[in-house]
């Protein structure tokens, strides 16, 4: 019953309980998912390349102490640790910088330009960014994981690595035209302009069939 009768014989409705609070129709707002930040892609600490490496290594090694006894190995290893030692502030910059440019960058705006979807559009920026890019392999590699990780695609990165391999306007300018002449350099450059963008295509179009959940999964996020 929905109440008691009234005195002119009709159902007289209660009134809701003071303390009893009305059911919420429409639950909470979920927070938005891309206000946090996208979780970076996990390195596997030894993988293929590695073990190949050691395995070249050890048995490079043993050949030098095969010919040239224990001082040969001392000797290399000597200079190989004089050379890292100059090469490691570089490599550790170059981590610094990926690793800052990765926070910095805004996730959406690089999935949206050089991401899967980008097409051909991301395509050629990947070509004009790797052109344009200033410095050597320590600059070039960082870089390019960073854009991986914050939402560009295999083949708008390949097409910048490529780029920046076969344009880069660095060692056009420091090098070969000094070396080469302008009329070389600028045939080769207009020669190599399609071939970043061949490259990036063609590494989009493996990568998507290798790999479909994978791309199917940073689509979705």
């Amino acid at each position: 019953m929905d109440g008691a009768l009234n005195q002119d014989g009709h159902h007289h409705r209660a009134a809701p309980h003071p303390l009893s609070d009305p059911s919420p129709k429409d639950p909470a707002p979920a927070e938005d998912a891309e206000s946090e930040p996208r979780p970076g892609r996990v390195r596997k600490p030894i993988g293929w390349s590695t073990i190949i490496i050691a395995v070249l290594v050890a048995v490079s090694a043993a050949l030098v102490w095969r010919r040239d006894g224990t001082d040969g190995v001392l000797d290399i290893l000597t200079h190989d640790l004089s050379l890292f030692g100059g090469i490691l502030p570089r490599v550790l910059a170059g981590c610094l910088l990926g690793a800052f440019i990765s926070e910095i960058l805004p996730h959406e705006k690089v999935s949206r330009s050089l991401g899967p979807q980008s097409g051909l559009k991301g395509l050629l920026i990947g070509t004009a960014f790797g052109a344009i890019l200033p410095g050597g392999p320590f600059t070039a590699y960082p870089v390019a994981s960073a854009l991986l990780a914050v939402g560009a695609d295999f083949g708008a990165t390949i097409a910048m690595v490529v780029s920046w391999t076969l344009i880069g306007y660095g060692r056009a300018v420091a090098w070969e035209i000094p070396i080469m002449g302008t009329d070389f350099t600028l045939w080769r450059i207009v020669i190599s302009l399609p071939l970043p963008v061949l490259a990036g295509g063609l590494g989009r179009f493996v990568y998507v069939r290798l790999y479909p959940k994978r791309d199917s999964d940073e689509e979705a996020s």
